[in-house]
């Protein structure tokens, strides 16, 4: 069984909704998740997989997530953050309001980690009624049930994945 921190900052509860429907993704593929009101560095730790939530902020992760990504370099160094799975996920005001570059902004810290980056890409009809968007889950403000159904869609992919990497990782020990 995989183990899946939603990690994820946001203000106005639509981040959270997101974070939410991501990990029922998750725990329908099996998984066994993490969704503190406040992430700590232990989650990042205890975790096989990582989903990060930020509203968008130019184009670009939102600043507390940044700050919380920038402690882990310890664990980084240690080489606790590699070969993970992670993904990502988020919100703003329309629908070109930056996205897609806020995801690919977000994974540049995880290419750094050695974590293997788990995309949606166009694995799923729930992808396409939420707007397509290959890289993570998004919406535009308050998410829609089908921007949901996308979001449990990135869930259970990084679950499933997480978990064979897991095993592959038991059965190489």
């Amino acid at each position: 069984m995989a183990r899946v921190a939603m990690i994820y900052y946001g203000a106005t509860g639509n981040v959270r909704r997101l974070a939410h429907a991501v990990e029922e993704g998750a725990q329908a593929a099996g998984a066994e998740t993490r969704d503190e009101p406040e992430a700590s560095l232990d989650d990042l730790e205890w975790a096989d997989a990582y989903v990060f939530g930020t509203p968008t902020r130019f184009g670009n992760v939102l600043s507390q997530l940044k700050q919380f990504l920038d402690t882990a370099g310890g664990l980084w160094a240690e080489g606790k953050l590699a070969d993970k799975a992670v993904s990502g996920f988020t919100i703003a005001q329309n629908p070109h309001g930056g996205q897609e570059s806020t995801l690919l902004a977000l994974f540049n810290t995880m290419y750094y980690w050695g974590a293997i980056v788990v995309t949606p890409g166009y694995t799923d009809d729930r992808v396409f009624p939420a707007g397509g968007n290959p890289y993570g889950a998004s919406s535009s403000l308050e998410p829609a049930e089908a921007d949901l159904g996308a979001a449990r869609h990135l869930g259970e992919r990084v679950a499933s994945l997480a978990g064979r990497l897991a095993m592959a990782g038991t059965a190489a020990g």
